[in-house]
C-alpha cells in the first residue's frame, strides 16, 4: 500500500508514527545509510530490526554500530539474525 512521504535516495524513510524506518525500492542500502538511521537515535543503536536490516545492516554484532541488547533475542552478541 502506497503513502505519501519523503523518500531518501535509497528509498527508505522513517514512520513517525512507529519508529519504524523502512524501504520502498528494493533493499540495495549503502553503508553510509547505516549511519544515517542510527544517528536518528539518541542511544546510537537501531530500535529494531526492520530498521536495522532496511539499512543493509543486519544480522548486527555486538561492537557493531547500530548494535542494541534488545536485538539480541537469544544473547549470543549478534542481533537480527
Amino acid at each position: 500500500m502506497a503513502h505519501s512521504g519523503g523518500l531518501n535516495k535509497e528509498g527508505c524513510h522513517n514512520n513517525r508514527k512507529t519508529g519504524d524506518y523502512h524501504c520502498h525500492r528494493g533493499s540495495a542500502a549503502k553503508p553510509a545509510s547505516v549511519a544515517k538511521a542510527i544517528s536518528q537515535s539518541a542511544k546510537r543503536e537501531f530500535a529494531n530490526c526492520v530498521q536495522a536490516r532496511a539499512a543493509g545492516a543486519a544480522p548486527v554484532k555486538r561492537g557493531d554500530p547500530g548494535y542494541g541488547r534488545h536485538l539480541d533475542r537469544d544473547g549470543d552478541g549478534v542481533g537480527c539474525e
